[in-house]
């Protein structure tokens, strides 16, 4: 087995949304440099002039 981590010792960053810091979780583990907001509802509330906003956006008809 892998050794254990301490949570204070793992990575962490700042939402880009809300502010709050966040840290790093095993489903981020191949992304973890694209990941910029700590939910999924900051994701959908973020201001709109971000330049990454139309990369999550789901294509209209």
């Amino acid at each position: 087995m892998g050794r254990m981590r301490r949570k204070g010792d793992l990575p962490t960053k700042t939402c880009a949304t809300c502010g709050r810091p966040f840290t790093w979780r095993k489903k981020w583990a191949d992304v973890w440099d694209d990941v910029r907001y700590c939910s999924d509802r900051c994701r959908r509330n973020r201001p709109r002039g971000d330049p990454d906003a139309d990369a999550d956006a789901e294509p209209k008809d």
